[in-house]
């Protein structure tokens, strides 16, 4: 059973201040009967649910994770012609957007739904869900460089909340090295703006983790449904005391919950 103004927003009838407008105004009837108190609850599986007159369409909620390769953009349509995401999403006949964003240039986990909520959950500023990414950069930073990081470092749009940042490989000639970083927010191209501030920008990035969900070998372009169990853990970790304190900078940043053997 859920609020009736959710369901209706959820079905794509309004937004949900629209929903509770179309709701007190006696728009809406449940099984045949007006409803016009907010906080009604329903269940969309079993009640009959009309908006002025016409039954209301329910999609069924799908959760992807998708290997999102290089050169391919996260918008429904691109005036350039260049792939999109939906072009790997053949056989998903519901229309499903991004869980927030992967620039053209960068491949890795993405997470793709028709459930608003859970988007907004999962992206909103307030939660903080750690995200794990594998940067190839230019040249060696040193020690103090990526303390930086560690500590958070101004852009242009503000200082960065305390990121998790530590080798994985260097090149023997110095040219290049490999770095894992986790950070907690979700600004635009927000890695690669960070190691540009310290002077090594980023020359391949891929994202291997979404809050404790790891990308492990699933396949460039390809997709897989979530199971019940990782949606459930990706709403506790948005909802969790830990988040909470990092937001408010109470305690320290934990470390990810997965083992630096999955990721490596």
């Amino acid at each position: 059973m859920e609020r009736l103004q959710k369901i209706l927003a959820q079905a794509g009838v309004a937004s949900r201040r629209k929903c509770e407008e179309l709701i007190q105004a006696g728009s809406v009837e449940v099984n045949g009967v007006t409803v016009t108190e907010l906080g009604t609850k329903a269940d969309p599986d079993q009640d009959m649910i009309t908006v002025k007159g016409r039954p209301i369409k329910t999609e069924k909620k799908i959760y992807l994770m998708m290997n999102k390769p290089k050169g391919v953009i996260t918008s429904a349509s691109d005036p350039e012609g260049r792939k999109i995401v939906s072009d790997y999403l053949k056989g998903v006949k519901e229309r499903v957007y991004p869980v927030g964003r992967l620039d053209y240039d960068t491949e890795g986990l993405l997470l793709l739904t028709n459930d608003g909520e859970f988007a907004n959950l999962l992206t909103h500023p307030k939660h903080h869900v750690p995200k794990t990414y594998v940067a190839t950069v230019k040249g060696v930073p040193h020690g103090t460089e990526l303390d930086k990081l560690k500590k958070g470092i101004v852009l242009e749009d503000g200082i960065t909340a305390p990121a998790e940042v530590e080798y994985k490989d260097v090149d023997p000639d110095g040219k290049e090295s490999v770095i894992q970083i986790t950070i907690y927010e979700g600004r635009n191209r927000q890695v690669r703006r960070m190691f540009e501030a310290i002077s090594h920008p980023v020359i391949r990035l891929k994202r291997i983790a979404f809050g404790d969900l790891l990308l492990q070998n699933l396949k460039r372009g390809l997709t897989r449904p979530l199971t019940k169990d990782e949606i459930n853990r990706l709403i506790q970790l948005a909802k969790s005391d830990n988040t909470k304190k990092k937001r408010t900078g109470r305690g320290s940043y934990p470390r990810p919950f997965w083992c630096k053997e999955a990721v490596g």
